[in-house]
């Protein structure tokens, strides 16, 4: 994981308080809305991760790979701190999408689901605790 967090330019206590959020840290785990994994990525979001870093031979299955995993979810989490700039936003986003984030910031809204603000409180007390726990 500090391989990852340290690679995609990440602090490594957020990175594990969405693994945390995400999954339990369970590899195996997989969401009733169909995303698979530590970082519960939906399929569709994997693939094009994939395309984006080179990969070109992706399957569903690999989700279940931690390492792949967590590398795809390492990726896309910088790539939604850098498209938002934004912290809290960019874990909205992760959570709720980013064409909900995108139409919430273009009517000049705060996050709209309560899921996603309890989502958004959870990921930031979370990366407090691991940052005082384990020095990340």
């Amino acid at each position: 994981m500090r391989g990852h967090a340290r690679n995609y330019r990440l602090d490594p206590a957020l990175l594990a308080a969405v693994i945390y959020q995400e999954s339990k840290f369970r590899a195996d785990v997989k969401s009733s809305s169909g995303a698979i994994g530590l970082m519960q990525l939906l399929p569709g979001t994997a693939k094009g991760i994939a395309v984006h870093t080179g990969g070109s031979k992706f399957v569903v299955a690999d989700l279940y790979n931690p390492e792949l995993n967590v590398r795809y979810g390492s990726w896309y989490l910088r790539h939604l701190l850098d498209k938002y700039h934004d912290e809290k936003t960019a874990l909205a986003a992760y959570n709720a999408g980013q064409q909900n984030v995108d139409t919430w910031l273009k009517t000049g809204g705060g996050i709209r689901f309560s899921e996603t603000r309890a989502y958004v409180d959870r990921v930031e007390r979370l990366k407090g605790i691991y940052r005082r726990a384990y020095g990340l």
